[in-house]
């Protein structure tokens, strides 16, 4: 197996997963969120909303944009964005601070109201998603960025479920991309320094 060896350029010296490259801030998302398990119903709603707006764009272009993105969409508070009105969509299409992607955009509304809907009917999102794998992260244990999967059957049946309920941009690929980043799978390679001290990391 091919070994995870850090990109040169990381001054600690600790293994990483390949994929974060060098980036201070992308080593830095790496280090300390991506694969740590989330179970809050809003910060699991904005990591959904990213993913579906990295469709078609790198990780590291949203997350230079999070702060943006966080302020022209109210804090993903879903309660405020089911109220958006048409010249409020249109403010978000005039600004260059985030992805201006009308599909994108209007497909946030659709996602706030499925959020709001499953927060009602389902005892919360959080709930709602962890019951896919029993509450608990499923632990792989990956050599090479080759073996890790671009979507399983538990992320092509929360896509198909999400979709029924009116959710857009939740494709079994972008789902399986979400859960990897709140944790609902460990997908660090197991020669990162994270693997284990994500494996360590106990339900709140």
């Amino acid at each position: 197996m091919t070994k995870n060896k850090a990109p040169e350029g990381h001054a600690d010296g600790r293994p990483r997963c390949g994929w974060c490259g060098t980036d201070p801030l992308y080593v830095h998302y790496h280090d300390t969120e991506w694969g740590v398990p989330e179970y809050d119903d809003r910060a699991l709603f904005e990591k959904l909303i990213l993913d579906g707006f990295q469709a078609g764009l790198s990780w590291i272009t949203i997350l230079r944009k999070r702060d943006n993105f966080r302020k022209a969409f109210d804090g993903f508070e879903p309660e405020k964005i089911v109220r958006y009105t048409p010249k409020k969509l249109e403010a978000l299409m005039q600004d260059a601070g985030i992805v201006r992607n009308r599909a994108k955009i209007e497909g946030t509304v659709l996602n706030a109201r499925g959020w709001l809907e499953i927060m009602e009917k389902d005892g919360g999102f959080s709930d709602y998603l962890w019951q896919y794998l029993d509450g608990r992260p499923k632990q792989n244990a990956w050599s090479s960025l080759k073996q890790v999967p671009a979507e399983t059957a538990i992320s092509q049946a929360i896509s198909k479920d999400l979709r029924k309920r009116g959710f857009t941009f939740v494709g079994p690929t972008i789902v399986y991309a979400f859960m990897q980043a709140v944790g609902m799978v460990n997908d660090h390679l197991v020669d990162c320094h994270r693997h284990s001290a994500v494996k360590r990391l106990k339900r709140r």
